[in-house]
């Protein structure tokens, strides 16, 4: 497969990987008719999705019979009036379903608004109306529906409501009964350009309102290197991802680059994580590939290890957030295998990675993706020298790099903030080591300048990750009349840690920073908590933290 869209295939080095990795675009790509359809026409046989839940239930299904369900969800959602260039949110949690939807509304052109199903009243009315969002299709979940009910009198754009499931309210469509009568597909005489939107996501918000991101035709494809080599895929592989679909993530690693390699996607649809159901999961499938946030990584290195029968991994990944060197070595300790990182943002796919040539050096990002120009830039922009933080950027020359997303939604402004004169600006930190190694440092509006030095939440949080009490922290900047800014630790201790709470813990932790990294860095306050405050995708929202403390403060 993967031969029809790379010149080269194998790359033995980053060298190679740089110098050699180039794309062959076709005209009017679409991914679920150039790749998934291709799947089915040559390996109908092929296992593509391997779906279970913590009912028990299973759901094997090939390649063939995936096209075959696509076809039949794409002609109904015809029949509903739903075509090229119509904005469709999908909340269907982990459910079948939200796979073979989102094939048929690629196969359909629409531009498909993946949403998590915690979304309040607030935040469904806040993306239909910035979307002009036509139709959602959402699983027959109560708290879902009544947030959707809420928000119908604010949404005058949307004129579909379609239900997954056994409950369904009045004025909702029924998918799983509908979709029985669809006629036989008819493809659409003009389906897409690679440049027309296909997908939109709403980031997650840490630091204001969500910005609408949209993306490409090309961006599908832009997920080949995601797939095929951070992951390390092949056509043997059972790939599990642990994301919710409404987040960028989903895609990242239960879709488009795992279907690319030929590789079969895993899901595992649960409604509360368990570590040690999750290991279960793995040891039962025979799960040869995982990828998870580093938060993942910590709630499993806690279990006991070697109760379970872990022998199928291959290959395991982490990104989402920093990871931790602490968790790094406590699970290449326990299982023997070392993690391999990787960054991106919703705007982008991934960018850094640590690929299968490379030596990973525990805690850094590992070098750019070759189908980006990547540079850290100083504030005046010009580039700084290795050992130097910056921002991490994108060089865009003559023509966008495939994976990058078009613009911000309607939002002309904001585009230009984030993206101009040839460069698009995360908004990201981070140095870069003398073997080309970056390593993160945080958000700019994050990072805290103390005494005159430069610090980054990210290398404190390493620091306390490291000690034996510390689940989760976070850390912050509070105004101080002599130092500008002095740095605080907002803490979650360990079960077993937590009747130790305390003066004595606090200088403990101190002292411990002071010995892990550079004394200056070590956290004047410490405060404890029972769960930091996070974004509907999981993410630490230490602007809230911020305010909290200034309007305390105040």
């Amino acid at each position: 497969m993967i031969e029809r869209f790379l010149k080269q295939t194998t790359f033995t080095s980053e060298e190679d990987y740089r110098q050699h990795l180039e794309f062959l675009v076709p005209d009017n790509f679409n991914f679920a008719y150039d790749v998934m359809d291709v799947w089915a026409q040559e390996a109908p046989e092929k296992l593509a999705l391997l779906w279970t839940n913590d009912q028990g239930e299973e759901i094997r299904t090939t390649f063939g019979k995936l096209k075959e369900q696509t076809d039949q969800a794409a002609s109904y959602l015809q029949t509903l009036g739903i075509g090229k260039g119509d904005p469709v949110m999908l909340i269907l949690k982990r459910r079948y379903e939200w796979w073979v939807v989102m094939l048929a509304l690629h196969k359909l052109g629409a531009v498909v608004i993946p949403a998590t199903h915690m979304l309040t009243k607030h935040d469904v009315v806040y993306r239909n109306t910035r979307a002009s969002v036509k139709a959602i299709i959402c699983v027959d979940d109560a708290y879902v529906l009544q947030q959707i009910a809420l928000a119908k009198p604010e949404s005058p754009s949307v004129g579909l409501y379609i239900v997954v499931g056994g409950n369904v309210p009045q004025g909702f469509h029924d998918y799983l009964k509908e979709i029985q009568q669809a006629p036989a597909f008819r493809k659409p005489a003009f389906v897409n350009s690679n440049d027309d939107t296909m997908l939109m996501y709403f980031t997650s918000g840490t630091s204001g309102e969500p910005k609408m991101v949209a993306h490409d035709f090309l961006y599908a494809m832009g997920h080949l290197t995601t797939g095929v080599f951070w992951h390390n895929l092949h056509e043997g592989s059972l790939h599990l991802t642990v994301a919710d679909t409404g987040w960028g993530k989903a895609v990242w690693g239960k879709f488009y680059g795992q279907w690319f390699a030929g590789a079969t996607v895993f899901v595992f649809d649960h409604e509360k994580f368990n570590a040690d159901t999750l290991l279960r999961q793995i040891e039962k499938y025979r799960v040869t590939s995982f990828c998870a946030p580093p938060t993942i990584y910590r709630f499993m290195i806690r279990e006991d290890l070697s109760k379970y029968d872990l022998s199928s991994l291959e290959y395991c990944t982490t990104a989402g957030e920093a990871l931790n060197p602490a968790v790094f070595d406590k699970f290449y300790e326990k299982t023997g295998i070392k993690m391999m990182e990787g960054f991106g943002q919703t705007e982008t796919t991934m960018t850094l990675g640590t690929f299968p040539w490379m030596t990973p050096k525990p805690g850094s990002m590992g070098m750019p993706n070759a189908q980006y120009d990547i540079d850290l830039l100083r504030p005046d922009g010009t580039s700084c020298e290795d050992g130097e933080k910056g921002e991490i950027v994108v060089r865009v020359g003559k023509k966008k790099p495939i994976g990058l997303f078009k613009e911000y939604y309607r939002d002309p402004e904001l585009t230009r903030e984030a993206w101009h004169d040839g460069v698009y600006y995360t908004g990201d930190m981070a140095w870069r080591d003398e073997d080309g190694y970056y390593w993160f440092e945080g958000r700019i509006d994050d990072v805290i300048k103390s005494s005159g030095y430069r610090i980054g939440p990210f290398e404190v949080e390493s620091a306390l990750m490291t000690h034996p009490a510390v689940v989760e922290c976070a850390i912050t900047g509070v105004p101080d009349d002599i130092r500008g800014m002095v740095v605080k630790a907002t803490v979650v201790l360990g079960r077993e840690w937590k009747d130790k709470a305390g003066d004595e813990l606090i200088r403990e932790l101190q002292q411990h920073v002071k010995r892990v990294t550079a004394p200056y860095k070590y956290p004047r306050i410490v405060e404890f908590v029972d769960e930091l405050p996070k974004t509907i995708s999981g993410k630490i929202r230490r602007v809230e933290i911020r305010q909290k403390d200034k309007g305390e403060a105040l």
